[in-house]
């Protein structure tokens, strides 16, 4: 199903994507690339059905291989904030005809701000919000090469979030979001050996899989 959208409004986000200038290697220009916004050009362009009728009329009088096509502008954004923050990082590239593992670190925050990725009519954001914000809570780490390795993870013991509980069972509160993230002890965990850690030992980790929590 194709759905109009107001040419205005149809690529802005909650909160302005050109004041971020996010460092490269850091989680935040990962998001800034994912969703960047994209000329579709020359063999990339779209079929446009609207272009096709109003230049052949109606589409029963088209003949199959009359088609119009036009240059037109992709972006991907985020219509509906959800309640747990799943981020996967591509930790592998192709070499040739064989994948190499990407050892390099993602600097990633433990509080993130998606809103410069959400679209302006983000469906559980309260109006008039801008700011859209997770707490990190687990990251999964993995160590050793694409043919072998051991994962392990990095886990907060925290005190049960009944305000994540309300957002998932009834939705966005009109309350203000909070700035700091969620108080808690880290742990790492590899096998059975589970020890506690600092903050600064989880961010300097090579995170593989990020999960974060909203913020009320």
């Amino acid at each position: 199903e194709v759905l109009t959208e107001d040419p205005e409004t149809a690529f802005c986000t909650l909160a302005n994507r050109e004041d971020l200038n996010p460092e490269e290697g850091s989680i935040y220009h990962c998001l800034y690339q994912f969703t960047r916004n994209e000329k579709l050009t020359e063999t990339n362009k779209l079929l446009c059905d609207v272009c096709t009728q109003r230049h052949y009329g109606p589409k029963n009088n088209i003949k199959s291989e009359k088609y119009v096509y036009t240059n037109a502008k992709k972006q991907m954004l985020i219509s509906l904030a959800p309640p747990v923050l799943t981020l996967h990082l591509k930790r592998f590239q192709q070499a040739g005809f064989n994948l190499r593992k990407v050892n390099r670190h993602i600097k990633f925050p433990e509080v993130i701000d998606l809103a410069p990725f959400c679209t302006v009519k983000c469906k559980n954001v309260a109006e008039g919000n801008t700011k859209v914000l997770y707490s990190l809570y687990g990251v999964v780490e993995h160590s050793g090469t694409m043919r072998s390795g051991h994962y392990t993870a990095y886990a907060k013991m925290r005190s049960m979030n009944n305000q994540l509980s309300d957002l998932v069972l009834r939705g966005p509160s009109p309350q203000a979001l909070e700035t700091e993230p969620v108080k808690g002890q880290w742990f790492h965990i590899s096998d059975t050996h589970v020890q506690a850690v600092s903050a600064s030992k989880v961010l300097s980790s090579q995170a593989y899989l990020l999960f974060y929590e909203r913020l009320l």
